[in-house]
């Protein structure tokens, strides 16, 4: 059996989708592996928000999974809207790596606490938590891959980069890491650190219960199901500082996300557990507590003002 995966070509697309093919090939598979640009990968000069938050990282992808030009696409979960085109369908995630977000810098002491940090990131999650637990810290917007991103800072364009501990780690910038942020400040994007396998309906069932039985993680893929209908009934994307946490304890699923207004000022943040089997309505059960809690009036307003920019 052969799969096609459609992958980024960013450095750190290619490790997800080298670790994807070392996966399928150990279970006895043949592997092809095809690069595809995407929007968010051309555009790099205005932020993810101003682009359009759905489908930034996935449109021509999924173009090539529906055409069969690709059997499966490897995606960063984190890069996946909430509600998938028709057709198209996520059925694996993969052991999740640490989920925190770190700061990194080339220089020798940095810090949360200096009052003249400059901070590249272009998240507005992160911006906005920021702005929460650190209002001195200033901001300014650096996009790119990886690489692109460490080389603008060594250039001066800021003292330090906001970054998922994942990526840094995959790409061996661990040197690089100065603080790993507190999860209870800095809650991570709803997926932030799992590998996550779409398909297109039209895939063979035969390839796609292969690809599921060896790339599948249950625990992960719990928590991942708790936290895209948390963001799915939040209607949050890419460009919304919505933030979500599933950490599962025995046979128990806790669930914690809320919402952050654009300026920092107002925070939302509720929590669920229950059992794993309710993953699904547990994660939609917290968003509309964090919804009914203020959170819609907060949702209203930043859409309102992204639309306006």
């Amino acid at each position: 059996m052969n799969i096609r995966i459609g992958t980024r070509g960013s450095q750190l697309a290619l490790w997800q989708a080298y670790h994807v093919r070392d996966m399928l090939e150990a279970a006895g598979l043949t592997t092809e592996i095809i690069t595809i640009e995407t929007k968010g990968d051309k555009v790099l000069d205005v932020s993810i928000a101003k682009i359009g938050s759905k489908g930034v990282f996935t449109e021509e992808i999924e173009e090539q999974l529906a055409n069969g030009h690709i059997d499966i696409a490897v995606h960063s979960a984190k890069d996946m809207q909430s509600s998938l085109p028709d057709g198209f369908e996520l059925i694996a995630f993969m052991e999740r790596e640490e989920v925190n977000d770190v700061m990194i810098s080339h220089k020798e002491n940095v810090s949360l606490s200096d009052p003249d940090l400059l901070l590249g990131t272009s998240s507005t999650r992160r911006v906005a938590t920021l702005r929460h637990f650190y209002p001195h810290v200033k901001t300014v917007p650096v996009r790119g891959n990886l690489q692109t991103r460490i080389r603008k800072m060594e250039e001066g364009a800021c003292d330090a980069l906001l970054l998922a501990y994942a990526g840094v780690h995959r790409m061996g910038y661990d040197d690089k890491i100065k603080t790993k942020l507190n999860l209870n400040e800095f809650i991570p994007a709803v997926g932030q650190g799992s590998v996550t396998i779409e398909v297109h309906e039209t895939l063979s069932s035969e390839k796609r219960d292969r690809v599921k039985e060896i790339l599948n993680h249950d625990d992960t893929a719990s928590c991942l199901i708790a936290e895209r209908a948390y963001l799915k009934t939040m209607d949050g994307g890419c460009s919304i500082p919505v933030f979500g946490l599933a950490q599962l304890t025995g046979e128990e699923i806790e669930i914690k996300g809320g919402i952050i207004s654009l300026d920092g000022g107002q925070r939302i943040l509720k929590e669920k557990r229950g059992p794993v089997t309710n993953a699904e309505k547990l994660g939609e059960q917290l968003a509309n507590e964090v919804l009914s809690s203020g959170g819609k009036e907060i949702l209203e307003e930043i859409k309102e003002k992204l639309n306006d920019e």
